[in-house]
């Protein structure tokens, strides 16, 4: 297996999920982190248009996702465009991800029209600066994702900590990097990356035991004002759990030239 689904040969809207898809929660579910990027991989090659990409996009996990065939559905949301200048407008993209049990994932992306020329605007949407590169890091034992199986997501990518750890309760800066293409035969593109990465904040950031908790992301939004380059993506992570069983996680995100945007997770907690 090279990778975390492979397309079916006769119909081009199934996908065939293999091992490494597989999360910590269930040997027979996925990591959200998988999915995600699967519906970053439709969404990116879905009518491409010159000078837009996708801004913001908002995942919504519906249910456990079994290690199962996957169909994907994308379309337009039938809108007028918001035009900003001329030539320039907002398209909503809708995707979803089914088993033979129902809806399991969806998405909504806005895909908006890039400033051609660049605008001259005052100051910067994003903070400046950046962390220690992945090159800087030397994983070790302590760094190991705390699952039992042997294959799954977490063999399928590599984390490089600055600070913290996955065993280590509170805030962590971690470098994510995948290891084989979410889809067979292809290669990710800027937002299959970042929601593959973006999905462990709160694994990365966790403040609970693994053993004696489960802090399951029931959703996952991402904003990019920049396009992310190169194959590592820094998430600089803080989980906030509450009491009622209810947490969040805010992660910024990096790329190795500086920040991309930021990411964020509604969280629900629990005693396994």
């Amino acid at each position: 297996m090279d990778a975390l689904y492979t397309p079916d040969p006769s119909d081009p809207d199934l996908f065939h999920s293999t091992e490494l898809t597989r999360g910590p929660w269930s040997p027979d579910a996925q990591h959200a982190g998988a999915p995600s990027a699967l519906l970053g991989h439709v969404i990116e090659r879905y009518r491409p248009r010159p000078g837009y990409r996708v801004a913001r996009v908002a995942v919504e996990i519906l249910g456990p996702v079994p290690i199962a065939p996957l169909r994907a559905e994308v379309r337009i949301v039938p809108a007028e465009a918001r035009v900003a200048q001329p030539g320039r407008g907002a398209e909503l993209i809708e995707a979803t991800l089914s088993s033979d049990r129902g809806p399991v994932l969806t998405a909504r992306a806005w895909r908006l029209g890039r400033a051609d020329p660049e605008m001259d605007v005052p100051g910067e949407l994003l903070p400046t600066g950046t962390h220690p590169g992945p090159e800087t890091v030397t994983p070790g034992p302590e760094h190991a994702f705390p699952s039992n199986q042997p294959v799954g997501f977490h063999t399928a990518v590599d984390y490089r900590f600055v600070s913290g750890a996955f065993q280590t309760p509170g805030p962590a800066v971690c470098w994510i990097r995948l290891r084989c293409p979410v889809v067979a035969g292809t290669a990710p593109g800027p937002l299959e990356r970042t929601l593959a990465a973006a999905d462990f904040g709160n694994g990365v950031s966790s403040v609970l035991p693994w053993g004696r908790y489960f802090f399951i992301n029931t959703d996952l939004t991402v904003t990019l004002p920049r396009e992310p380059v190169g194959e590592w993506v820094c998430l600089d992570a803080v989980t906030h759990p509450e009491r009622s069983g209810i947490g969040m996680v805010d992660a910024r995100l990096f790329d190795e030239k500086g920040p991309i945007g930021r990411s964020a997770q509604t969280l629900l907690l629990g005693t396994r």
